[in-house]
């Protein structure tokens, strides 16, 4: 089954992402940004038993213009299976983005605990654990714990091996989800690709993360402050260009945030230099001097920050949706504005929803016929339909 927006702009395409990638046209699609399977087994799911096979790949890199760019998910424990089967599908590997969120809960194994439980032995009752937090079994950030989160109680070991491995777990919180970012072939140098197919370069301008940005309580983000820096249709002014895009994304969230540096930047020409026979330091012939003014603060505020609402699952029972800034910054990264973003793992829409928002046309797949429902909502939510 596919479905079309009344304006053709975007088409939702009901199946087996690789049955209906044969269907279209070699060469049609601008950038595809997607979240696909982790390869987890994700909560006992059928679609999450592998990362998408080198066939797959091989079909998105077919429709791909030449040089057009991919941006793929994945998980930490299985990135290096992503990024190979990318690459052994003929992409470029051109970089790594990592998302960096707070709100990862640990799914580790107490040791101890486990100890006395093969052992038999019953552990004393302390008190109540503070940290316990009791979640729904869905995720805001990619990341997810269907079980309530640590143990309600805090109780004591009961047997000598239990205390030698108190402390001890079995792994890290999660806290970041690699993008492999990788391009298609070029036909000839980046700047004859450019010309001939309008693909092969990212939108530097276009994403610089401001020297302002404020909202590190989720209020305001630098996607709500882009008419400043560069969003589209709108011109850098000279005083505001902003910070060149980094292969770092985060959250904005208070433990992300926390982690970075107090800094001092900016205050004028850096190099000391005087213009000299009416050359200019600067941009759009601004000199060096007078763009940069003195700038302190986290030095989280270089890096992009996009943070989950809630409102943004639109009643979708899917277990992984991403933020919406977060997609509408990747796409304007590497798509073109009236560009085709492709995404064969639509999941709830979030990639679509991005795509019309910076003015894209969009292609979705989804295999789940209730995806393809929550899909279909969001954007008559969002009043894109």
């Amino acid at each position: 089954m596919t479905l079309y927006h009344k304006d053709k702009s975007t088409e939702i395409h009901n199946g087996d992402c690789l049955q209906v990638l044969r269907t279209l046209p070699d060469s049609s699609v601008d950038s595809c940004v997607t979240d696909p399977p982790y390869g987890l087994a994700f909560m006992g799911k059928r679609w999450d038993y592998d990362v998408p096979s080198v066939e797959l790949w091989r079909e998105v890199l077919r429709v791909l213009k030449p040089g057009g760019h991919l941006l793929a998910f994945a998980g930490t424990r299985t990135q290096h299976r992503m990024a190979v089967r990318i690459e052994d599908a003929g992409f470029e590997i051109r970089d790594m983005i990592a998302w960096v969120y707070g709100s990862g809960f640990p799914k580790s194994l107490d040791v101890s605990k486990a100890i006395d439980k093969a052992a038999g032995a019953e552990r004393e009752v302390l008190g109540e654990n503070p940290n316990h937090r009791a979640v729904s079994g869905v995720a805001y950030s990619g990341c997810y714990s269907g079980k309530n989160t640590g143990s309600k109680s805090i109780t004591a070991p009961a047997t000598e091996a239990a205390k030698q491995w108190q402390g001890w777990g079995t792994a890290l919180k999660p806290a970041l989800e690699p993008i492999t970012m990788a391009r298609a072939p070029l036909s000839g140098t980046v700047a004859a690709n450019v010309l001939e197919h309008g693909t092969g370069a990212i939108n530097v301008d276009g994403c610089r993360i401001g020297t302002e940005v404020v909202g590190w309580n989720g209020l305001t983000s630098a996607v709500d402050n882009r008419t400043s820096y560069g969003m589209r249709g709108t011109s850098n002014p000279t005083n505001a260009i902003g910070r060149f895009p980094a292969n770092l994304i985060h959250d904005g969230s208070d433990e992300v945030v926390g982690l970075f540096p107090e800094t001092v930047s900016g205050g004028g020409n850096k190099s000391r230099k005087q213009p000299t026979g009416g050359e200019r330091f600067g941009v759009y012939g601004v000199p060096a001097e007078d763009i940069r003014d003195v700038d302190s603060g986290s030095a989280a505020r270089f890096f992009y920050c996009a943070k989950a609402d809630p409102s943004e699952r639109r009643n979708s029972k899917h277990p992984t949706i991403k933020p919406v800034a977060l997609m509408r910054y990747l796409v304007r990264l590497v798509c073109p504005a009236g560009g085709v973003v492709l995404d064969p793992f639509a999941g709830s829409g979030t990639t679509i929803e991005a795509a019309r928002l910076e003015h894209c046309r969009a292609i979705g797949i989804e295999r789940e016929a209730e995806y393809c429902a929550d899909i279909l909502e969001r954007l008559r939510q969002g009043v894109l339909f």
